[in-house]
């Protein structure tokens, strides 16, 4: 039994915890948890497809984490970012300054 393999049994009880639950917050909570141990367990032994696929489903079991809180991510980081300058209301309003200036 190599040194790691208590972590991917434990990595897999979280999964099918997962698959067990039916309340949408304990599901992601669990699941990153899943993933998170499954990353580590993955990069001690070295088992790339492993980590890269827990490291994909990582943010996205985040992602809906947040949708279950209901909180939409894409609008809240939206909100809190500058307006990019190259938008077109953007150069509109650049546009009717430069105008009324002159």
């Amino acid at each position: 039994m190599h040194s790691c393999e208590p972590v991917g049994y434990f990595a897999s009880g979280l999964v099918l915890a997962a698959f067990g639950m039916k309340d949408m917050v304990k599901l992601r909570v669990v699941a990153i948890g899943s993933n998170l141990v499954f990353i580590a367990y993955a990069l001690g032994l070295g088992l790339a497809p492993i980590w890269l696929l827990h490291a994909v489903l990582l943010p996205l079991n985040i992602w809906r984490l947040f949708q279950a809180f209901g909180i939409e991510p894409w609008a809240a980081l939206q909100s809190r970012l500058p307006r990019r300058l190259g938008s077109a209301q953007r150069r509109s309003e650049i546009l009717a300054a430069a105008q009324g200036a002159s």
